[in-house]
């Protein structure tokens, strides 16, 4: 046993440690071996630091970029880079499934996060620390870490394979994939026992900021019970988190994604970043999807279709935030490079890049093109918590909360009251998501759970050979950038098929079996 565990440890504890000012900046630890470990709370503590780094693994490959690629499968991103070849467009385009095996890393590196939280759960309840209130708050943030791991596997492959503890390779191999049902289930089991123990984000000192919190349990669990539509235990949970006076809106829209608000008023849930260079746990996202032009990567870039989703709502202050056309000023850089910026429309499909990861040129670090950018990632915020409510209360038949919150995000960017009900109130709800939450990592799963009246899925209407979204870039966009620049076809989503194209097959030549992806031998 001792063997396995030092094979394990070589991937759970030689990666850097996640870490900004506090609980997250931790010196990298060397190879350990469990029969001696969490004899203290500080090697708990250092441990399920590792299971907070996994959210990204603090560069562009293991996470990062995949997050953005689910988007770019969706009506809100182009593949955006058109001078490389790449398997992006495969996957943003709906080529060939076999070609989801690019996706990987992603499954390997959620169940590397997985099992750094099984392990985490597992010996911290066997430790002779002495602080009981302690020894429960680890073993609720690594449980919530787990239920947000495989919440991210269920919703892009379906069910997956459920591994508690740390497994020997014989004993992983033989776990089979479990329904999506059953998937949920453990989730939501994870979920209910960190919402008990997990301090409100008020109660955690500075150093602690970033840790997993009640509200941000509420959260995600909220998010996992919509998507099953269990519309009023959702409704219910995400109840909590409004009244439990935690969080707000920030009251403007441009200050959400900046370096300053980080872990905000708004923020439930965000990765941890910094810029410090003794560690290297900051974000290449900005890079990876910034113009090639200013020494970005051009990877998933707005479609002209998002665009005007926000012209034909009259929501000027969101598009701004959201999108920087080529020629545009960039709103809040004042930096000679950022007047009449370029995105040259030979390089990028769209000449548009999305302007929540752009980082000011004076806020840059001194080597820009590294994981050492400090824009933490806004995985859960309290708009979207609102946008969820609206939904669920709907669906409940209370339309009168629901346009309550619906208002509440609207009101921040001065756009009119919505007064509408029935269906008309649905559409506007879901509407006010993308624009709200537009290259946030949520339309391809909003669109993918969504019932539209003719009894299909969202996204089957929007792809597809006579999808609304290929229909649009075929036969009547004008688009002068995306119509000139044919690196990237301009049927994106026409190979879309409904009988497949709702999960991502897991990359696994036996996917009913458990094999080298998650034992990592």
């Amino acid at each position: 046993m001792k063997n396995i565990y030092k094979i394990f440890l070589g991937f759970i504890l030689a990666a850097p440690l996640a870490g900004c000012a506090g609980f997250l900046d931790q010196p990298t630890l060397g190879k350990e071996n469990l029969d001696t470990y969490f004899q203290t709370e500080e090697e708990c503590l250092k441990h399920l630091n590792g299971c907070y780094n996994a959210l990204t693994f603090y560069d562009w490959w293991q996470i990062e970029s995949k997050l953005v690629a689910f988007d770019m499968a969706s009506d809100d991103l182009w593949m955006g880079n058109t001078t490389q070849e790449s398997s992006w467009q495969t996957i943003s385009h709906y080529g060939n499934p076999k070609a989801a095996d690019g996706l990987k890393e992603f499954w390997q590196y959620r169940y590397m996060g997985i099992l750094r939280c099984n392990i985490v759960i597992s010996r911290v309840a066997e430790s002779p620390i002495k602080d009981e209130t302690m020894r429960a708050r680890i073993i609720a943030e690594a449980k919530f870490l787990r239920a947000y791991y495989y919440f991210e596997l269920v919703k892009n492959f379906g069910g997956v394979h459920i591994v508690e503890g740390l497994r020997m390779p014989s004993e992983v191999a033989g776990i089979t994939r479990a329904s999506t049902s059953a998937t949920y289930a453990f989730i939501e089991n994870d979920l209910r026992d960190a919402i008990k123990v997990l301090p409100q984000k008020s109660e955690y000192s500075a150093s602690d900021m970033g840790r997993a919190t009640r509200g941000g349990a509420l959260g995600i669990m909220g998010k996992v019970l919509l998507y099953q539509e269990k519309f009023q235990n959702a409704s219910d949970t995400l109840s909590l988190v409004i009244t439990e006076g935690q969080y707000d809106l920030q009251p403007q829209f441009k200050d959400v994604w900046t370096i300053a608000t980080n872990n905000g008023i708004e923020s439930l849930f965000e990765v941890q970043t910094t810029s410090d260079k003794a560690y290297v746990n900051g974000t290449r996202l900005p890079v990876y999807t910034g113009s090639r032009n200013d020494s970005g990567w051009s990877w998933g870039l707005p479609t002209s279709d998002l665009e005007n989703a926000f012209i034909a709502a009259g929501d000027t202050e969101r598009l701004m935030w959201t999108i920087v056309k080529h020629g545009d000023n960039v709103a809040g850089d004042d930096h000679a490079n950022a007047q009449n910026y370029q995105i040259k429309p030979e390089e990028h499909k769209s000449a548009r890049i999305n302007r929540k990861f752009y980082i000011p040129v004076a806020q840059r670090p001194e080597t820009y093109d590294s994981n050492h950018n400090n824009l933490n990632i806004r995985l859960l915020r309290y708009a979207d918590v609102l946008l969820m409510y609206a939904e669920a209360c709907y669906e409940t038949g209370d339309e009168t909360e629901a346009r309550w919150a619906l208002k509440k995000v609207r009101d921040r960017v001065s756009l009119p009251e919505v007064t509408s009900t029935g269906t008309a109130l649905r559409d506007a709800i879901r509407a006010e998501r993308r624009l709200e939450l537009a290259c946030e990592f949520n339309r391809l799963y909003d669109t993918r759970r969504w019932t539209d009246d003719n009894g299909k899925k969202a996204i089957c209407n929007i792809m597809g050979q006579n999808g609304s979204f290929v229909r649009y870039n075929t036969q009547t966009s004008t688009d002068q950038y995306e119509n000139t620049n044919m690196g990237a076809r301009q049927d994106k989503g026409k190979t879309f098929r409904e009988d497949s194209a709702l999960v991502v097959p897991i990359p696994n030549k036996d996917s009913e079996k458990m094999g080298r992806y998650i034992t990592f031998s």
